[in-house]
């Protein structure tokens, strides 16, 4: 299951969470800490920037979010 990832500005923590697929609910996860995962925050922080652009790249905005999934993977198998 994909993880959904958020930016916390005010902590500097990326916020994880899952929806099942066909569901309206989010369940979630935990919080990483910019600290402890630099480069998850940074290219969330790249990924939200993108959703909210105004010339939005849908192809673009898929290939980056499998990098956060595989960052996430890659922090989660390691902690």
């Amino acid at each position: 299951m994909n993880k959904l990832f958020a930016i916390d500005e005010k902590t500097e923590e990326v916020i994880v969470s899952e929806s099942p697929k066909g569901s309206k609910t989010i369940h979630f996860i935990e919080r990483v800490a910019k600290k402890d995962n630099a480069e998850l925050y940074e290219a969330v922080v790249k990924l939200t920037d993108m959703a909210k652009a105004l010339d939005f790249d849908l192809k673009e905005f898929k290939s980056l979010d499998k990098t956060c999934q595989a960052l996430y993977r890659l922090y989660r198998e390691n902690n």
